[in-house]
Formats: C-alpha cells, structure tokens, sequence
C-alpha cells in the first residue's frame, strides 16, 4: 500500500515551482535534509555542486526530533528540502510554519510500494522504508529530478552522479542477499528495539522482533512484553541487538529473560559518526549485514 499524506504530496507536486539555483563547485546549492541518511544519498547525488544540511544529526533519532528555530532558518534558506515522507518526519509541518517559508520539499519516498502495520488498532505505514536498497533507489531517482529542475544548468552532472551510485547501490544489494542467503531461513531471527527493519525483512527474508511499535515514542504494554517473551522462547531465537539511536534497556531486559545472547549494534535509521562503521547509507547496509550474518552464524 502507497500512502502519503495529502500535504506532503502536494509539496512533492510543487517542486517544480522551486526558485532556479546557480550552482557550481566553488558555490554549492544550498539544500536541507530531513535526516543522516537522507542527506547521504542526497550528497551522492548532487557531489560537489550541493552543500547539504541534515536537520537531524548523526546517532539522532527522527522519531523524536524537535526542531530548533536553526533548523527552521536552514530550511528557509535552502534551494531545495528533501524529506522521506510516509509520517516519518511528524515535526516537518510545525517546522514549516515556524519557518515563515511556503517553498515546497520533495518527498523522496514517493512512488515506493509501502506496507502497514496495525497499532493500537489504526493502520499506519511503516516508514522505514531505506531498509531495503531498491526503495533507495527510487530515493535517488527522485532527488535527481529535484535537482535538475532547481539546477538544470548541471543536470548531466546529476544524471551522471545517480547513474553511478544507482549501480553502487545495486552490486551492494547483490551482495547482501548472497550473505544472507549462506543462512537457512529458519534461523533468520532476530530480536531488535522497534519496529524499523521490516522492508529489510521483507528485502532479505529475515525475521525481525521488536517490543516497540514503528516508533520508539511507543510504549509496550507488560502484556505485550510477556507475550514477546513466550514467543522468542517457544521460537528459539537466540541473538538480540540494540540500536545505535534509542535506548536498549528494554530489549535487555526481554534478552535477559529469554536467554537471547547480544550481537552487536544496529544502525536502523541514523548514521554513525564520521569516524564510525556506518557513515554513509553504503557502509550502513554493509554493517548491519555484517553484523547480522556474523551472530546468526555463530
């Protein structure tokens, strides 16, 4: 199912009418990202020519971001926004409005086949959708077709940027799915933090659960923490992982009581710092693989 929110669609429609950017390498386009791993894929695509701003920080967690009046000021001042849609980014609007600024973002999930979840009994979208790299691409084939229109002057420089990491993005995913198939599926379980891996469950047919919901600003029930209980013992499932941008007493605590051994950290929607393992969206995918291929392997 493919939902967007109406407002956010009409965003999306209205970027055509951005003001026209004079980029060049000396002076880069001045362009504003929703999130870490957004304004990765964003810099792959425009290079040198766009100068990037990640309203959320790295290790930050987008559920609970709130936005300061810098971040409505860069917003402001930004060629272009680009936003991953699908309810992720709850704050966008009341950012928009603080901003005093009318000019449209690109939402770069649209056109990306989503699925939902029931919480709470409501339907609702899962909107970790960069969990799977063909979604990404359809991310990057959005942000060229922004760019270009704020830029046309360099658009063979764009198309030429997304061609090469769209073919980047697609070895990758073969490579992923070739260490992930050296494992039988029935022991392709894992217990992580929140709901955030389920286009990656669906990508690489692995079994993720989680006692949060598709937010870390939800709260499990002690029910709901019992019952995960009974399952991951009645499922054996033997390894846990915590999350680089939540807290990880809970899934200890339910590791503790099942026997669940730990496998390391997870990157589901942030990038590490500079200096860490998962620094752009490449290496994030590769890391969470890696790490785990090497628990479920053990």
């Amino acid at each position: 199912m493919n939902k967007i929110p109406f407002a956010l669609t009409l965003l999306s429609t209205l970027t055509l009418g951005t003001t026209l950017a004079h980029a060049s390498p000396e002076k880069p386009v001045p362009v504003v990202a929703s999130f870490s791993i957004l304004a990765d894929v964003v810099k792959q695509v425009g290079g040198d020519l766009v100068d990037v701003t990640s309203l959320i920080p790295a290790n930050g967690d987008p559920h609970e971001f709130s936005p300061s009046p810098k971040d409505a000021k860069a917003f402001k001042n930004a060629s272009a926004t680009f936003i991953s849609g699908e309810g992720l980014e709850s704050w966008f609007s009341k950012m928009v409005k603080a901003s005093g600024s009318n000019k449209p973002a690109t939402v770069v999930s649209e056109g990306i086949n989503t699925h939902t979840f029931v919480e709470d009994g409501e339907e609702v979208t899962d909107p970790h959708v960069w969990n799977s790299i063909p979604n990404v691409i359809v991310w990057v084939n959005n942000i060229e077709k922004t760019l270009e229109n704020i830029d046309p002057e360099y658009a063979s420089t764009y198309q030429a940027n997304a061609q090469k990491y769209t073919q980047q993005l697609t070895q990758l995913n073969k490579k992923i799915h070739a260490e992930i198939d050296t494992i039988p599926v029935s022991k392709r379980q894992v217990l992580t933090s929140h709901d955030a891996f389920g286009y990656y469950a669906k990508e690489y047919k692995v079994k993720f659960l989680a006692p949060l919901g598709l937010s870390t600003e939800t709260e499990a029930t002690a029910a709901d923490v019992a019952s995960l209980i009974d399952q991951i013992k009645q499922e054996q499932i033997k390894t846990y992982f915590i999350e680089n941008s939540n807290d990880a007493r809970l899934v200890k605590q339910i590791a503790n009581a099942t026997g669940a051994k730990p496998g390391g950290e997870l990157y589901p929607e942030s990038l590490s710092e500079t200096n860490g393992p998962a620094s752009s969206y490449l290496k994030l995918m590769n890391y969470n693989t890696h790490q785990i291929v090497s628990a479920l392997t053990k």
